[in-house]
């Protein structure tokens, strides 16, 4: 889809301020990734690559307790099993990413998803193209046809059922075997909750095996929808043919939220506190991207470019206000002097 220009629409005031010229971007970018190597080289395997594996191991060996805990008839420890099963759930689907196989078990298995329309959506059009109308500018996240209280409170609730919902609708876009393939597994997936719920939580009915379901699915999905907005919906938009060089387009473009650790667990820094960082080095594990969170940001404020930051209320406030021209409106494009 090509990107269109609002007519008469007024520029977006970038946050932070716009950089001081062009400033080299490819030179910037460049030095700011040296000082990253130098920091992965200094850090074990433990910290590039074993606290992710033990978050996501410990979430998996946490499933047989919380599926345990609803068969008590004790609301605390119902509620506990509540709890446990949907951090998990949103543990494995939101951080998992291993392998081609561990890739396929998180997000067709856990998350009833496409693997494919994933790898496509969020490599490469939202972190190739971030903030740029109509690719990369988080618009899946956009329901123009809601209005704020329902999609910033109701919404989220329905992520658990529209998410297969989309999965499937998208199978007729991929060749026959694939979709065969994620059909399949996203049925496992769904089967398997469903069945786990009723051989071992011990739930006689249908309907409350689904209800316990869509509950431990959309426990954390607010924040889950909330982040997703909140993180680059609002901050300067580019078009196609004028977006500025990858660093300034990741400094003006990206936002990152205060620490929160029920959602540093589930989600991850990278998606939390570090997402400047992760769009600037995706490659980099969620751990390592806490850690070169202080040599990012004091280089960003160094070279004058802007380092968005923001309080979780201050951006729910914010977008309760300014709701109808962040979401419904078509946002305007950026006009950057000296960028392009």
């Amino acid at each position: 889809a090509s990107p269109t220009e609002p007519p008469s629409a007024e520029p977006m005031e970038p946050a932070g301020g716009a950089p001081r010229g062009n400033g080299g971007g490819e030179a910037l970018l460049g030095e700011l990734e040296a000082l990253v190597r130098d920091v992965e080289r200094a850090s074990s395997w433990w910290e590039r690559h074993g606290v992710d594996c033990a978050i996501l191991a410990l979430s998996l060996l946490a499933l047989p307790a919380g599926f345990l805990c609803l068969r008590s008839e004790n609301v605390l420890v119902l509620g506990l099993g509540i709890t446990i099963l949907g951090v998990c759930h949103y543990t494995l689907t939101v951080k998992g990413s291993w392998s081609k196989v561990w890739e396929l078990f998180f997000v067709e298995v856990c998350s009833a998803f496409s693997a494919e329309y994933a790898h496509y959506g969020h490599v490469k059009l939202h972190h190739g193209y971030t903030n740029v109308l109509g690719l990369g500018d988080s618009s899946t996240w956009r329901l123009p046809c809601l209005n704020r209280f329902v999609y910033m409170f109701l919404a989220p609730l329905s992520i658990p059922v529209i998410t297969p919902l989309v999965a499937v609708e998208r199978l007729r876009r991929v060749e026959l075997r694939s979709a065969v393939r994620t059909l399949g597994l996203i049925s496992l997936g769904l089967y398997a909750h469903y069945w786990l719920l009723r051989s071992v939580s011990g739930f006689r009915s249908p309907g409350s095996a689904l209800l316990c379901m869509l509950t431990t699915r959309s426990l954390l999905a607010h924040p889950y929808l909330h982040v997703n907005i909140f993180q680059h919906i609002g901050l300067p938009m580019f078009s196609r043919d004028k977006k500025p060089r990858r660093i300034h387009m990741m400094s003006l473009g990206v936002l990152n939220l205060p620490r929160l650790p029920l959602l540093d667990w589930a989600f991850g820094h990278s998606l939390i506190s570090c997402h400047v960082e992760h769009h600037l080095f995706p490659r980099l594990s969620d751990n390592m991207c806490l850690k070169v969170k202080p040599v990012v940001s004091g280089f960003l404020h160094e070279k004058q470019l802007p380092y968005n930051e923001d309080s979780y209320l201050a951006r729910f406030r914010l977008f309760l206000s300014r709701y109808e021209e962040f979401m419904v409106q078509t946002p305007p494009i950026t006009e950057l002097v000296g960028l392009q």
